[in-house]
């Protein structure tokens, strides 16, 4: 099996340590004054391991930026089969 992985990274301000196992729960936030349902990444999540049948995992620390990792197989098209 091919897989495909998709890493996106930014270099803000960073998910704190007790923040960082609670960032896939639904209604988890930080944001709730600006806005935020806490929804985001509990949507994603469940969209990469439900439909793609893929990982999700997140890493970061406070003032260094975040990192998510997303990982699922290639699913090759019925072209891809007969070439």
């Amino acid at each position: 099996t091919k897989w495909v992985e998709i890493r996106v990274m930014d270099t803000g301000k960073g998910i704190s340590e007790n923040e960082l196992d609670r960032v896939f729960e639904p209604f988890f936030t930080t944001n709730r004054q600006f806005g935020g349902s806490g929804l985001g990444l509990y949507i994603c999540y469940n969209l990469v391991v439900s439909q793609l049948k893929g990982t999700i995992g997140c890493e970061s620390h406070s003032g260094t930026g975040t990192t998510f990792n997303i990982h699922f197989p290639l699913k090759e098209t019925a072209d891809e089969n007969h070439s």
